[in-house]
């Protein structure tokens, strides 16, 4: 990496990923023409590209890829979480290839065009990565120009200029802004997502959608749960007024701190009215602060699907799917909170419950099914634990 004001663009360099501090990587861009500015992070998953780029969890962020060959197997219309991609870009080690899968309907650099989405090709995405680890998540441009044409100064003024995710309410930008029932059930190679076949005596589950993957919803319908989806700003009296046997929380972008400006108190009322809760990732976090504990932004964040988890009840150890750079400060648990799950890799806090309430949060991805299904039980556990709905 070289600093921008002296900088001249490589012959042949179509993409360019340029830092705050004025250096910059180059390589072969391909997907969107432009420029978006966010925070560079990395994911180790060797599989699941789609997924990933499709989460809301991402949005103001651009991957750094540490598998090399992203977007073999192309795209299709089932291996997305949400109706469109959310991180901003990806930097990638390997050109993109012609798409080898039966199941694939798109190239991957085609959708990425078509959705708006930059990448980066021709980078050495190990070296980015121990970057990364030693000097935390950067704030970056990513550029895309067929021509090579990038003004590198203004770029790097332009990443300079950008707040960073701490103190940044995501949220809100990508929940859902309409009451919904969740239609999906199971899917089936073939045939896709099959209706949902849950009964109308089913437990009533209202998830708040601060930025949801729709494998979450289709989770806890597989649990027997029927599934009503909130925007993230819904009310307690909204909530209440469709009769919920259980809340969940789901995950989502941004600084849990700035989203539970609004959401805090909500889950802190749903709590006081023995409403049994049920949090991922954001919603981990926002249950953490609606007890009382602290949030704080990690040095590089947990992005992956290998990331080992230890259960304290019985010492097992699940095989996690991860996505955050926030994390609940498990030192400042009130008493009537401990700790359930923590990582393997840094000791952060990964999961909690409360002693006197039926709530309780995991920081990973059960819905990932990385192990594959290490972690299914939470969503058993939740929607078995809660009471029937009285017959009229």
């Amino acid at each position: 990496m070289a600093d921008a004001k002296t900088l001249t663009v490589p012959k042949g360099a179509t993409g360019v990923v340029v830092f705050a501090d004025g250096s910059a990587v180059f390589g072969r861009g391909f997907g969107a023409v432009g420029d978006a500015v966010g925070e560079l992070c990395f994911n180790t998953a060797i599989t699941g590209y789609q997924e990933i780029m499709t989460d809301p969890s991402y949005a103001g962020q651009v991957i750094t890829f540490t598998f090399p060959h992203i977007g073999n197997v192309g795209t299709n219309l089932d291996d997305v979480e949400a109706t469109s991609p959310y991180a901003l870009g990806c930097v990638v080690r390997e050109d993109v290839t012609a798409p080898s899968n039966f199941r694939n309907v798109m190239a991957f650099d085609q959708w990425m065009a078509d959705n708006g989405r930059i990448g980066l090709a021709g980078v050495d995405t190990r070296a980015l990565t121990r970057m990364i680890r030693e000097k935390g998540a950067p704030n970056v441009v990513i550029a895309h120009d067929p021509d090579g044409a990038f003004d590198l100064a203004a770029l790097a003024a332009k990443a300079a200029g950008w707040p960073g995710l701490e103190g940044m309410d995501l949220a809100i930008e990508v929940t859902g802004q309409e009451t919904r029932l969740w239609q999906d059930g199971g899917w089936t190679l073939g045939k896709g997502y099959g209706l949902n076949a849950v009964g109308e005596g089913a437990p009533h589950v209202v998830a708040i959608d601060y930025g949801a993957k729709n494998n979450i919803f289709r989770n806890l319908v597989q649990a027997g749960a029927r599934v009503t989806v909130l925007p993230a700003t819904a009310s307690v009296e909204q909530i209440m007024d469709l009769a919920p046997d259980g809340v969940f929380l789901s995950n989502g972008p941004g600084d849990p701190a700035a989203t539970g400006s609004y959401a805090v108190p909500v889950i802190a009322a749903l709590l006081a009215r023995d409403v049994p809760i049920f949090g991922i990732c954001l919603g981990h976090q926002l249950l953490g602060l609606a007890v009382g504990a602290k949030t704080i932004k990690m040095h590089q964040g947990h992005r992956g699907a290998n990331h080992p988890v230890k259960r304290l009840s019985d010492g097992l150890v699940e095989i996690t799917s991860m996505n955050h750079g926030f994390a609940v400060d498990a030192e400042t648990l009130p008493a009537n909170v401990r700790t359930t799950h923590v990582s393997l890799f840094d000791g952060s806090n990964c999961g909690i419950e409360l002693t006197d309430k039926n709530a309780f949060s995991v920081q990973y991805h059960p819905e990932a099914s990385p192990g594959p299904q290490d972690s299914f039980y939470l969503f058993k556990r939740f929607v078995d634990g809660l009471k029937k709905p009285v017959a009229a």
